[in-house]
């Protein structure tokens, strides 16, 4: 995969999972989407003609428990962030997504089902410089005790996450993690979703993550891990913030070359801080690829193959 093109699939691959809070079947066709496109989700099922919305910042309308995608009809994609997050750091640049339900199949509660999807579509180049958003002076938000930053940074995009529970089996984590497919592969890509019982038995009492369960979901008490299984990392909980970090800011419409910092943070901070950024023009630039490659560590090559892991209906709710 040349670092200087835009990208997108081959052809098309489909994951069929649950809702997680309807609890109901979805099916997620991705597939090829012209240069420029970006990421564009596709509403079928619905009364009368599809509907879409494109993946941007300008498109969210809520982010409580997920990232959710709407128009001025009201919302038309939640939990968005696990496939845009796959898309991103798989290092494809334009596709569509097309589902047949109001929620993304959230599968195991990792991205792991999206990036075996896309090595199962394969990546092609386009005839098309890749353009980025360079930041260009740090940018910071804060909410409560949470606080995001984002500042330049001369190679590629970079995620610094910090949580901090009081739970003492969560308890506090930091991850570090510069973006490119492999290490997303590897590192980030099969983290899951996570989340107390206590919240997740709240929940369900008031009619949510009806489609969560301890097959998609990493689940404490205040004394240890519920999950038989175990944890594919030992900081599984920290990774998976990060990979929802790379996820929520796939928003911004292209590829960031910057750093984000991030500290008991979650979906409404990531959000706060790729809008503040997007709003301040004097914070960022568009560059294309080839000024880009003479600055940047290359992107490394997507292999193919199926990531491991088993794939399940999943849920996690927005805690730090």
């Amino acid at each position: 995969m040349k670092f200087s093109r835009q990208t997108t699939l081959r052809a098309q691959a489909t994951v069929v999972g649950v809702g997680v809070h309807s609890g109901l079947p979805v099916t997620l066709t991705l597939g090829p989407a012209p240069v420029d496109a970006g990421f564009v989700f596709v509403r079928t099922g619905l009364e009368g003609s599809d509907r879409e919305v494109q993946a941007t910042a300008e498109q969210v309308i809520a982010t409580d428990l997920a990232t959710v995608l709407g128009d001025r009809d009201g919302p038309l994609v939640s939990t968005a962030e696990h496939v845009l997050a796959a898309l991103r750091g798989m290092g494809v640049d334009n596709a569509a997504i097309e589902i047949d339900g109001p929620e993304v199949p959230i599968m195991d509660g990792s991205a792991a089902a999206f990036i075996a999807a896309i090595e199962q579509a394969g990546i092609v180049t386009q005839p098309a410089q890749r353009r980025f958003i360079q930041v260009l002076k740090p940018i910071s938000v804060k909410i409560g005790d949470s606080f995001g930053e984002i500042r330049p940074h001369a190679n590629g995009f970079r995620a610094e996450v910090e949580i901090d529970f009081a739970n003492p089996v969560i308890g506090r984590q930091s991850y570090a993690f510069d973006l490119n497919p492999e290490r997303f592969r590897r590192e980030v890509g099969r983290a899951r979703t996570f989340g107390l019982m206590c919240d997740v038995a709240r929940l369900w009492s008031a009619g949510y993550a009806l489609g969560a369960s301890f097959d998609n979901t990493v689940v404490f008490d205040d004394e240890r891990l519920l999950n038989t299984e175990g944890l594919r990392y030992a900081d599984e909980c920290v990774r998976h913030k990060v990979l929802d970090v790379i996820g929520d800011l796939a928003l911004a419409g292209l590829p960031l070359l910057g750093a984000y910092r991030s500290v008991r943070g979650g979906h409404k901070l990531n959000h706060a801080v790729l809008t503040a950024l997007l709003a301040d023009r004097t914070a960022w630039r568009v560059v294309e690829g080839e000024a880009v490659r003479r600055t940047t560590r290359p992107v490394a090559e997507t292999g193919r193959g199926i990531v491991g892991g088993r794939i399940a209906a999943a849920y996690g709710p927005d805690v730090s």
